[in-house]
């Protein structure tokens, strides 16, 4: 039979699921083991938006919406952003899409020839650059580190800057280090695509998740940025696979024809279920959930620390620390899976995020409860100083 497409040989598999499926498998075996790998909220969709989903589903509102999203929903994202940011966002410029990946998806078919490229940090959330490559755009990685908080800087930007290139993208807070960009930051960036004509992208999944102050949105930065949101992380409805897309006026039509050809519409019960996610009691909810994964974040960080773990991103954001390993072991992939054999915790390698030294770093998600992370801990002493 003839194989598969050429692209395939690019996009590589999570290189963690080797490790959870092991972990399942000593489960099976009746082994205990903690889950620091999961890259999800611990705690159930808040009930508000539950309960408006089954009212949805009991009144028959399950057909097709408009492929940019129940009207009264993209009404109620920008109401947010003036809400919470301070910031007016058209509901005309926004698309409810298919999770953030779905957002993504639509965004490079959106803007991407092949062979044009794109900047992307590394480390990074790996699926950005699969969905690129998936339409025949190129990913160049930039490497970040320590000394620019893990955020590319205009310098490195214009530095990689090529005739090939069609834009950057940026996380804030990103995955796996948690770290954050200033609007200042965020605005410098986009002056710097300005400058060559080319696209600028914010994926801001984890706004919500921030603990030392608010994350500013991209949207602040202009009208002609791309930002890419989700209900799935602050607002813990990650099955759901809902999400939105904040896009420059000139490009509503480009990707309401993509949505169109591509998924149709985002999930119906989905939609209405989301419109709940903003009123004040789920907000609530959601704030007091915020706290609990700050107070995770404040015991995990300097714990791990005291092991050798060195926390070199500052975690303003999301539910990671991304850790050095290297003082420890010589490779952090062979570390991630001793560590699941014989202490019976779960982490993730840095292998899964790029090739900027990943065999120095482990990423430790702090997504259950403070009880079992303090079990974590004890487990991981054990093990490092055997």
């Amino acid at each position: 039979m003839p194989g598969s497409a050429a692209r395939l040989a690019d996009i590589a598999p999570f290189h963690v699921v080797k490790l959870l499926t092991r972990a399942r498998q000593l489960e099976a075996e009746g082994r205990d083991i903690i889950h620091m790998e999961i890259g999800e909220p611990d705690f159930p969709t808040p009930a508000p938006i539950v309960a408006a989903a089954i009212d949805a589903l009991k009144t028959g509102k399950t057909l097709y919406t408009q492929s940019l999203g129940l009207p009264e929903l993209r009404q109620a994202i920008s109401d947010f952003y003036r809400q919470r940011y301070g910031v007016a966002v058209p509901a005309a410029r926004i698309a409810v899409t298919n999770g953030a990946s779905g957002a993504l998806n639509l965004a490079f078919a959106c803007l991407t020839d092949p062979g044009r490229e794109w900047l992307l940090a590394d480390p990074g959330y790996p699926c950005n650059r699969h969905i690129l490559r998936t339409y025949e755009g190129r990913p160049v990685a930039l490497a970040v580190g320590p000394q620019s908080n893990f955020q590319p800087t205009p310098a490195q930007v214009a530095a990689a800057w090529t005739e090939r290139t069609a834009g950057l993208l940026v996380a804030s807070p990103a995955n796996p280090t948690g770290t954050l960009l200033s609007l200042p930051e965020i605005t410098a960036l986009a002056d710097t695509c300005r400058a060559r004509n080319g696209h600028f992208l914010v994926d801001e999944i984890y706004h919500g998740l921030t603990y030392d102050c608010d994350a500013p949105t991209a949207c602040a930065a202009g009208d002609d940025l791309w930002v890419i949101n989700s209900f799935s992380k602050y607002f813990q409805m990650t099955g759901w696979r809902l999400g939105w897309m904040v896009i420059p006026e000139l490009f509503v039509r480009d990707v309401e024809k993509l949505a169109q050809n591509l998924v149709l519409c985002p999930s119906t019960p989905a939609q209405y279920a989301a419109l709940a996610a903003f009123t004040p009691e789920t907000i609530r909810i959601l704030e007091e959930r915020r706290a609990e994964f700050r107070r995770r974040r404040d015991f995990l960080a300097p714990a791990l620390e005291t092991l050798g773990l060195r926390v070199t991103a500052r975690p303003e954001g999301a539910f990671y620390l991304y850790c050095d390993s290297s003082a420890l072991a010589p490779d952090s992939f062979t570390l991630a899976r001793d560590l699941l054999e014989q202490a019976g915790v779960a982490c993730t390698p840095g292998l899964d995020f790029g090739q900027h030294t990943p065999e120095k770093h482990l990423r430790f998600a702090y997504t259950t409860d403070i009880t079992r992370l303090g079990e974590a801990v004890e487990r991981l002493a054990t093990y490092f100083n055997r």
